[in-house]
């Protein structure tokens, strides 16, 4: 039996509610600019020590019509409330388009989402070329809330929809050899201004085990709070890994491929002693420039203490029987 809540999207944010929250946000900005670290990986130098431009306007198409989720009591398992879809959709680490999280919403709003086609291949019995209408009707969609936890120590709640990636992964049928997924980004530097720059190794990478990529938990997104993914939650199709700090969910998915040998990352290149493959949330185990014992949610004051595996451990735990998570950090 699933234990997601089984919470519909109707029953979570009018838009009169949550517009009415921008004054709350504004003051909230100060807090969130004086905690700038990374966008769920490191800063490029020379970076602020803060960043603090204005949130941009919503576009006309960020409206969704639900209850606000704390006056109505949406949460998560654990009893926590849903962000809201203005915090979820102006707060964004996608560095493709800016390090500065305020501005990724504007920079974003003009990116192109068709045609928009995924490849799944390497070592797989059935390689595909997917469009996005193609994984809508293959793939049910279904609600997930779950934790996203920033290695930068911030965390939200994200009614997130979806489809467990590995229902992708069997329809494609691994072979035998293959252990790993690897996943790569859109790289367009004409579309994507963020990735002129020569600090990172463009394209945006990321990999997963492959048991990992199996487990339930584990979803390809295509939508939040009901609607579809906007440019800057990683649109039009983004990985969601909820056990894992955040720069592991990679956006704007254009290739998926089975391999044999542990992919690197893009992370990976840039900071190889602050950013390992696994990426787990682990409160035992700090970043080499702050704490990972507690977190930031964002909307709260103050910091709550951070949960293994970012509180689904009952889930994943046992893909990592044995291994010392100090080392495979």
């Amino acid at each position: 039996m699933s234990r997601f809540p089984k919470i519909s999207w109707t029953e979570i944010t009018p838009e009169s509610v949550y517009l009415n929250r921008r004054q709350l946000m504004a003051a909230a900005g100060a807090v969130l600019g004086a905690v700038s670290l990374a966008a769920c990986g490191v800063q490029p130098p020379p970076a602020p020590a803060a960043q603090t431009a204005p949130a941009p306007e919503l576009p006309p198409t960020a409206t969704p019509d639900s209850r606000d989720p704390v006056a109505g009591g949406a949460s998560d398992e654990l009893g926590d409330p849903l962000n809201t879809y203005e915090q979820i959709t102006n707060y964004n680490n996608f560095y493709e388009f800016s390090t500065d999280k305020e501005a990724v919403a504007r920079l974003a709003r003009d990116f192109p989402l068709t045609p928009w086609t995924v490849t799944v291949g390497g070592l797989v019995d059935s390689p595909t070329t997917y469009d996005m209408d193609d994984i809508r009707k293959l793939f049910d969609i279904e609600e997930r809330i779950y934790r996203l936890r920033c290695v930068e120590a911030w965390s939200m709640v994200i009614p997130w929809l979806g489809f467990p990636l590995g229902k992708l992964l069997a329809a494609a049928g691994p072979k035998s050899d293959a252990k790993y997924v690897r996943f790569q980004t859109l790289h367009n530097p004409e579309l994507m201004p963020g990735q002129r720059s020569a600090w990172y190794s463009w394209p945006y990478t990321e990999g997963l085990r492959l048991d990992e990529a199996m487990n339930d938990l584990a979803i390809l997104s295509t939508g939040l709070y009901g609607k579809d993914l906007l440019p800057q939650s990683g649109a039009p199709l983004r990985l969601v890994v909820p056990w894992k700090y955040g720069f592991k969910s990679i956006k704007s998915i254009v290739s998926i491929e089975l391999v044999a040998e542990e992919p690197n990352s893009l992370w990976m290149d840039a900071a190889p002693n602050e950013y390992g493959f696994y990426a787990n949330v682990n409160p035992d185990v700090n970043h080499p420039r702050w704490s990972q014992a507690s977190e930031r949610r964002i909307g709260e004051l103050g910091r709550r203490t951070t949960l293994p595996f970012n509180g689904y451990a009952e889930q994943v735990a046992h893909l990592y029987d044995g291994m010392d998570l100090r080392k495979n950090f």
